[in-house]
């Protein structure tokens, strides 16, 4: 851990999602940007849970460099991370594997769309 603290504010327990909400503040004079994994970690700490757990996103650096603030989200079990969590959030966490479709796959599979008309497109 490079940064000297963090902080939490706008603390939310959302309990029909099962989680802790905040908004979190890293002071981090004289560094760049931070990692997220870092966060993690101390946020786990924090809310005595594991790092899997907490899902941080949206940092943005001030101006200048030395304070960062995004948003983190801490669930009570994976079971809800998996639930409630956006796809492209769990593929981050390396928690989903997204299968690539080819491109040329992609495109045929939008002009055959094209041609079907009414209640087909749903079984092609």
């Amino acid at each position: 851990t490079l940064f000297r603290s963090i902080r939490t504010r706008n603390f939310l327990t959302n309990r029909l999602l099962n989680r802790k909400q905040m908004v979190v503040e890293v002071l981090h004079p004289g560094q760049g940007s931070i990692s997220k994994v870092d966060v993690r970690e101390k946020l786990s700490k924090m809310y005595k849970t594991t790092p899997d757990l907490v899902f941080c996103f949206g940092f943005k650096t001030k101006f200048g460099g030395g304070k960062t603030s995004g948003f983190a989200l801490v669930y009570d079990t994976m079971d809800y991370a998996k639930k409630f969590e956006p796809k492209y959030r769990l593929v981050r966490h390396k928690l989903l594997e997204v299968k690539k479709v080819a491109r040329k796959q992609r495109k045929e599979r939008k002009n055959r769309m094209k041609k079907a008309r009414g209640t087909d497109k749903a079984t092609r």
